[in-house]
């Protein structure tokens, strides 16, 4: 078994696009940059669903929302299902998460043996969605245009805190690591709530972005009777109709979201340095749960299998792994799989029931098995949605919608909805006959509808009398820190020092 240290960077609602080869050019992203330049990038990978926890849990275990059964913010990850930090911790490592990871249930771990951070959204079922109630808004939590109208500067926010907070615990964590106290290897993630909404951003780096090119979308708003079904729900959810966007409000927003991107890489600078100041060496990953339409044809935030908001950036620096460019689109599910082939560690007792693939082969010029797939199934939806990505090809079902189909090489906007065109009839058909062979959508559908309503039931019984919170608490053991009166002076100044004296 290899026992290299692995280091994950995972950031929230980062756009893929922004990302064809690393960072764009524009960006001042300059320690992502170094970083993609020693590292495989692979420009169109995908989310498993655009949503936070869906994504995330995902992410963690190398399966579709339709088996993890997390298909929104407010559905339970059930502490069985195993995740990458699982398979590393039974295969010897230490496991550690500075940060976000959405986890909803009294499971606040899923393989972590050590957590730094609470989390920043809440653990309950309170986000649960209701298909009961088709155009129902549930306000208090639901999107609203707001994070645009309100895009601007602000040198603290809920977020800055959290973020600056991961930083600090994720850098005293690397120079912990270093003092050699644990010999086992080390997983170490370190996960961002950045550059997810609101689109606000300190000054030093809204500054950055004065002169910057890119403040309006490729393709400006549609009319609402000209966008699809879902992306009209999408608009509804997010109740467009009491906010007027201006042109100003959307280029403040994506200035600050860019500024964010390099709040970030200063961010991921701090621990990356710890690292290299320790004298550590690490697999490192970079990559997002989730991408952000950022305005591109009206649309914002996510929730959508649109490029902007499915598609998110995904670097490996590893050993084995060639420096370079990967077009072949892969999944962020591929992740788990990747990590336990990098570890030598076999996957045999669950891989039946994971749908993930290792991206090992992929890097070495080895095309992915089969289709990348997508599901949503939350906010916005009023039945589950697929997609279906391969080739230059992708392909989006929903019951209650007319079918998609986008040719990506020819339309990267994704604007000429080629499902009725009969020239691609043959091309078509073979998708649906893929999605037909994967997925029983009236089971899905009955599937979340049953979750849905089981949670609703849980949570209002849960909110009466007692209350007794999931969310994560840190320990933090004061009689541990620094020099306490069962140590020795001695052995504590020179046990955490790095490098040690002579």
């Amino acid at each position: 078994m290899s026992t290299s240290n692995i280091l994950i960077f995972m950031v929230d609602q980062l756009n893929g696009t922004l990302f064809p080869d690393g960072p764009a050019e524009w960006l001042h992203a300059p320690n992502l940059k170094k970083l993609a330049s020693k590292s495989t990038r692979f420009a169109n990978c995908y989310t498993a669903s655009p949503l936070c926890a869906p994504g995330r849990a995902s992410f963690m275990s190398g399966q579709l929302p339709s088996r993890t059964r997390v298909y929104d913010n407010a559905a339970e990850f059930a502490s069985d299902i195993p995740t990458y930090a699982h398979h590393l911790r039974r295969a010897g490592y230490q496991t550690c998460l500075s940060g976000k990871m959405h986890f909803v249930g009294p499971d606040q771990m899923h393989g972590f043996e050590e957590r730094l951070t609470t989390d920043i959204y809440p653990a309950d079922f309170g986000w649960t969605p209701d298909y009961r109630k088709p155009g129902e808004r549930i306000d208090w939590w639901y999107h609203n245009m707001g994070s645009v109208t309100g895009a601007g500067v602000a040198e603290i926010s809920n977020q800055m805190e959290y973020d600056d907070e991961v930083a600090y615990h994720a850098t005293r964590k690397i120079y912990d690591l270093a003092r050699g106290k644990d010999e086992r290897p080390w997983c170490l993630t370190v996960s961002f709530t950045h550059p997810h909404d609101p689109y606000v951003a300190r000054k030093k780096y809204w500054d950055l972005y004065e002169d910057c090119e890119h403040l309006l979308p490729e393709v400006s708003a549609l009319d609402y009777d000209d966008h699809d079904p879902h992306a009209q729900r999408i608009f509804d959810a997010n109740d467009w109709r009491s906010f007027d966007i201006s042109e100003d409000d959307i280029k403040r927003s994506r200035r600050a979201y860019f500024a964010n991107i390099s709040y970030l890489d200063d961010k991921i600078g701090e621990v990356l340095e710890a690292l290299e100041g320790t004298r550590q060496e690490a697999v490192i990953l970079f990559l997002s749960d989730h991408g952000d339409m950022l305005g591109e044809r009206g649309l914002w935030f996510k929730m959508s299998f649109y490029e902007g908001s499915a598609r998110v950036p995904l670097v490996i620096s590893a050993p084995g792994i060639p420096a370079g460019l990967v077009t072949e689109p892969v999944s962020n599910i591929d992740v788990t799989l990747t990590l336990c082939d990098l570890a030598g560690i076999s996957m045999g007792e669950v891989e039946p029931w994971t749908e993930g693939q290792s991206l090992l082969p992929v890097a070495g010029g080895i095309a992915r098995d089969g289709a990348v797939a997508m599901e949503y199934a939350a906010e916005a939806s009023y039945a589950p949605l697929v997609c279906l990505r391969q080739g230059d090809w992708k392909y989006t079902r929903c019951v209650l919608d007319p079918e998609q189909l986008f040719n990506l090489a020819d339309d990267p906007h994704e604007l000429t909805n080629l499902a009725s065109d009969p020239t691609y009839a043959s091309v078509l058909a073979d998708f649906r006959a893929q999605a037909e062979a994967r997925w029983d959508l009236d089971a899905f559908d009955a599937q979340v509808r049953e979750s849905q309503a089981r949670r609703w039931v849980v949570y209002e019984a849960l909110r009466q009398g007692g209350y007794y919170p999931w969310d994560f608490q840190p320990l933090q053991k004061a009689s541990e820190r620094y020099m306490r009166n069962h140590m020795d002076l001695n052995d504590v100044e020179e046990g955490q020092r790095f490098p040690r004296g002579e």
